[in-house]
């Protein structure tokens, strides 16, 4: 059966990261992913003027989507870095999106997060998740017979509590089309994310080889943790066979819209069984 993914995040690279190596396996098998970015990206960058920079980190997002096989990666190119608030037009626009695309499930970030803009965006999502069902609530845009259930992506944050792996997915067989979808993002990952680690290259002169070194490095650590992380899922989810992933991407459940068991949460992400 055919399943619809919609994972709501905040900046053009933030599902990428989050959720790039199992949307590339849920596309893969017959599913359709869409990303969507409710910021521009306009404030990530240490020289490009914000106006230059929104318009490039929107073409990144679309190359993205074309490594990806995804079907759509919306970005709200109206809204800048920095300035997303849960306010009751953008609470209007993300229930009009969610009911929209019709999805099965809905991913966005955990409210105890470092950015303003991913607590805001993880605050429009939660809020609009009952009020996607009540039908006098943006009455023109339809209500759709299914109530999505929703999730968190991945985070490392501890205070108040830290995220909780209900679901992990492999990403060991699919890193190097994960470090295809970063690659995508240049403004970001060998640009201003790499400023910010204090590190200085030039993209256009590297091989492939040295950018995967390069991207495995200081982001690749990420999949690492959640694998360890989530190490009792997997193997509760692929049997002995979860003890040897090493990379993966994991989702927390939250009980917001549809209900559903942990093992039944699980099975919305399970596609095939990692290596041995």
């Amino acid at each position: 059966m055919q399943r619809r993914y919609l994972i709501i995040t905040a900046h053009p690279d933030d599902a990428d990261i989050r959720f790039g190596g199992t949307a590339a396996q849920l596309v893969k098998a017959g599913h359709v992913v869409k990303f969507a970015s409710l910021c521009n990206g306009n404030m990530g960058h240490q020289t490009m003027t914000p106006d230059a920079l929104a318009k490039r980190r929107y073409l990144e997002a679309q190359a993205s989507k074309e490594v990806s096989g995804i079907c759509e990666y919306e970005v709200w190119t109206d809204v800048g870095d920095c300035e997303l608030t849960p306010s009751l037009e953008n609470r209007k626009r993300v229930i009009r999106m969610i009911r929209k695309f019709q999805p099965d499930v809905v991913l966005t970030h955990r409210l105890c997060d470092y950015h303003a803009d991913h607590r805001a965006t993880g605050q429009l999502v939660l809020d609009a998740a009952y009020l996607t069902q009540v039908p006098h609530y943006c009455p023109e845009t339809p209500i759709p017979a299914k109530n999505p259930v929703y999730g968190f992506v991945f985070d490392a944050f501890t205070d108040p509590r830290p995220f909780r792996p209900d679901a992990a997915v492999p990403v060991d067989d699919w890193m190097e089309l994960k470090f295809h979808q970063l690659d995508c993002h240049v403004s970001q990952f060998y640009e201003w994310l790499a400023s910010e680690k204090g590190v200085t290259i030039d993209s256009a002169r590297m091989t492939w080889e040295e950018k995967k070194a390069y991207l495995d490095k200081y982001w690749g650590v990420r999949y690492v943790d959640a694998a360890n992380q989530a190490r009792q899922t997997l193997i509760e989810t692929y049997g002995e066979a979860g003890r040897a992933v090493k990379q993966a991407e994991s989702f927390e459940y939250t009980p917001y819209g549809s209900k559903v068991t942990v093992e039944e949460f699980r099975e919305l992400f399970r596609v095939e069984p990692p290596a041995k």
